[in-house]
Formats: structure tokens, C-alpha cells, sequence
């Protein structure tokens, strides 16, 4: 950086950036809006986004009680996949990958995108299986997927422990090239962006206290700056749908836990792929500044706290270490938890209600971020049309009553 950077940087700094261009509006709420979105994270950025570019519907506020990308959006591991095993969730994160695929063009902001590959770790014979069968599932459904013997993992990760005599032996592992990561809060800011350009009010700082009705009917919300009247709401808050479902007197069959997740010092590039091992609920990737990050599988309890225990954190590292002995003397820089809404199958509600006009997308548990514009293309639709897209018409409430779960808890394993 040369010394005329050095000089604008610090003094726009210390000039609290007046006189920059706002990435998005900061408006004060209107009286009333024709869809109200609940939750100013990715799946509702995403959500107001494609209910104006897909839709034509641009009267949209967008409700978040922080700030924007503040919740889990900004708190996960980045995540992207699509390799499940049950046809419904296979299909919903496909297109998501495939939106993932041309979204920096698409918002005309770079996400980060980086499709470096994300591997799946198998330790026992019954791993294996599961792996077989899941790739397999995956590409009758046109996934890509690739089986791995060990040899091959240890081509594609040096530094990984591949002795028989370690604790979780090597035995293969599935592979995803088209998996990766993104950057998490440049896919909010990107999302806040475009919605804000097609006219869409995006409002920080307002939490939704209630949700009223008529009836069988919403008619908006309550919120920390006023009421807010809308003949139709979707509700996307991560970690806590089931509170503001509750303000509705609709009760979810989600629980909330705390997921957490930490990040090392920089050190040398040294590992350039996703490794997550389901059976030791952890996984791990390093950013492009050099960080480990590193996660784990969600807390046993039920919580709201941001911090999680600290048993689960030393249980995943002991793992990580086992796998990857040469990171045994880096040293954490921090650690935090998010809230994530956990579902009887392992799998999202997305749809309607009994409430007429309001719309829950919830429970993805740990494997939201990956889903961001692919949930946020399906939830649109089924906002601005009032009946489910054909890839989320299996995700919806119902499926709870009259027993047609997809189960991914084995696919998705800590489902990151």
C-alpha cells in the first residue's frame, strides 16, 4: 500500500467516511408494506431480493432487530455443498449451488466463491457405505460426487493423518469438487445491496415484538418502532423462529442450540480443500488470509447463549489434532457460538401456515448458510404466489402430522 493509500484510508477514517456511498438506504418503516421480512440475514436479504427481481414486488421491508449480516450469517463457517442423500433436500441445495455458481455476476459483488472441493471423511467400514450410497443417490440426481480411497485423500491432503494405527483411521472419504466456501457477510451485503436497488427498505435496529392477526389472518407486526401493517410476513430468524412463531400462537417442532466454532492465527497456506469427518463432528478449512477455521457439531442443550461449553470445543479440537498433528501448537485467536434452529429430520420448514399470509422458513440447523440463495429463490415464491415451488412443497409443516419426514440426520451428520 503505498503512502497516498495509507493517507486516505486513515483520513476517511477519522472522518467517519462522510461523503461514501451508502451500500444501501437506512429509511425510516413505512405505515405499511405489501410482504414484511423478518430477519435481515442472508435467507431474508435473499428472500427481499428475489420477491422484486423475480416477482415485481418491491413495497418489501426488511426487519432485522441488529444489524445486517449480524446473526448467523456472520457467525458460521461458510460452508457450500449440495451432495445430500434424500431426493427433496438433493434438489433444494442443488439449486442453490447452481445460484451460487453466478452470484457474484448476478449481484455484481464478489461473494468469494471458492470451489475448492469439500471432502467427507470416512473412519469405518459402515462410514464407507454411507458414503457409497450417498454419492451414488447423489448422481442419479446429476450431483457430482467421487469416492476416495485413502491414498487419494492423502494426495489431496499432505498433512492429513493417514495411519492405520490413528485413532480415526482413514478408510476413504466422498469428495464434491463444486463444494467450497464463500465469504459470509459479503453474501449479506451483496444481497442488502441488490435488494435495496430494486427498491426494497431494509430497517436495522427494529425487533419484531409481535406478530397480530384477524382471525385466521396476519396483519402485521409489532416492532420496537411501532407497528407496521402487511397482508403478508415471512419469518426467516435463524435460532429464533420458534419465539416469534410462538407471538403467533403457533407452536414449531424446532429447538434451539448453540453451534459453535472458532478460527486460529494466520499461518502458511497448507490446506486448500474442505475437510469435515462426520464421525468426530468436525471440519475444518483455512481462509484466504491464512486462518484455520475451524467448527464443531451443536451444543447437547438447549440455549440461546452465543458462547456455547466448553467441552464441546475441546472435544472437536483433540479431534482436529488427531487428523492434522501438525496444527497441535497453532493457537486460536476466537471462539463463538451461533444460534440454530434444529428440526425432528434434519431438514428445513419452508411454507405456509395455518396463519392466512404468513410464512415460516426455519430449522435448517447447521446447514444453513450453504442454502442462502437457494432458500431465498423458494421462499420468495411461495410468498408472492401463496403456494410452495415444487422444491420446497416437501418442506413444509405438514410433513410433521402426517409422518413424510426426510430424514438427512445421517447426510448431513453436522450437516456444515
Amino acid at each position: 500500500m503505498n503512502r497516498y493509500s495509507i493517507f486516505t484510508l486513515a483520513r476517511n477514517a477519522l472522518g467517519g467516511h462522510r461523503g461514501w456511498q451508502a451500500a444501501w438506504r437506512s429509511p425510516e418503516p413505512k405505515r405499511r408494506y405489501d410482504v414484511v421480512i423478518v430477519g435481515g440475514g442472508g435467507h431474508g436479504l435473499a428472500t427481499a431480493y428475489y420477491l422484486a427481481r423475480e416477482h415485481g414486488i418491491t413495497n418489501v421491508a426488511v426487519l432485522e432487530k441488529g444489524w445486517i449480516g449480524g446473526g448467523n450469517t456472520g457467525r458460521n463457517t461458510t460452508i457450500v455443498r449440495s451432495n445430500y442423500l434424500w431426493d427433496e433436500a438433493t434438489h433444494l441445495y442443488e439449486k442453490s449451488l447452481k445460484l451460487w455458481e453466478g452470484l457474484s455476476q448476478e449481484l455484481n459483488y464478489n461473494v468469494m466463491f471458492s470451489q475448492r472441493g469439500v471432502l467427507n471423511l470416512g473412519h469405518t467400514l459402515q462410514d464407507m457405505r454411507d458414503i457409497e450410497r450417498r454419492v451414488n443417490a447423489n448422481r442419479l440426481n446429476g450431483v457430482d460426487g467421487e469416492v476416495l480411497t485413502t491414498v487419494q485423500v492423502k494426495a489431496m491432503v499432505p498433512i492429513i493423518n493417514d495411519s492405520a494405527h490413528a485413532r480415526y483411521p482413514i478408510l476413504g472419504a466422498s469428495l464434491q469438487r463444486r463444494g467450497g466456501t464463500a465469504r459470509h457477510d459479503a453474501v449479506a451485503w451483496g444481497f442488502a445491496r441488490g435488494a435495496d436497488s430494486r427498491g426494497v427498505d431494509i430497517i436495522q435496529n427494529c425487533e419484531v415484538t409481535g406478530i397480530r392477526r384477524d382471525g385466521g389472518r396476519v396483519t402485521g407486526v409489532d416492532t420496537s418502532r411501532g407497528f407496521i401493517e402487511a397482508d403478508r410476513v415471512g419469518v426467516v430468524a435463524a435460532g429464533h423462529c420458534g419465539v416469534l412463531a410462538s407471538m403467533a400462537g403457533i407452536r414449531l417442532p424446532i429447538e434451539s442450540h448453540p453451534l459453535q466454532a472458532l478460527v486460529s492465527e494466520p499461518i502458511k497456506p497448507v490446506l486448500d480443500t474442505v475437510v469435515m469427518s462426520n464421525a468426530v463432528h468436525g471440519y475444518i478449512s483455512q481462509a484466504d488470509k491464512g486462518d484455520l477455521v475451524i467448527g464443531a457439531g451443536i451444543d447437547a442443550y438447549v440455549g440461546y447463549g452465543q458462547r456455547g461449553s466448553f467441552s464441546t470445543i475441546e472435544g472437536t479440537l483433540a479431534a482436529i489434532v488427531e487428523l492434522f498433528p501438525t496444527f497441535s501448537r497453532v493457537r486460536m485467536n476466537r471462539q463463538w457460538a451461533g444460534i440454530v434452529d434444529v428440526s425432528p429430520d434434519a431438514c428445513p420448514i419452508i411454507g405456509l401456515t395455518p396463519v392466512k399470509g404468513l410464512y415460516f422458513n426455519c430449522g435448517w440447523g447447521t446447514g444453513g448458510f450453504k442454502a442462502t440463495p437457494g432458500s431465498g429463490w423458494v421462499f420468495a415464491h411461495t410468498i408472492a404466489r401463496g403456494v410452495p415451488h415444487e422444491l420446497n412443497a416437501s418442506f413444509s409443516l405438514e410433513r410433521f402430522a402426517t409422518g413424510r419426514l426426510i430424514d438427512e440426520h445421517g447426510a448431513a451428520a453436522v450437516a456444515h
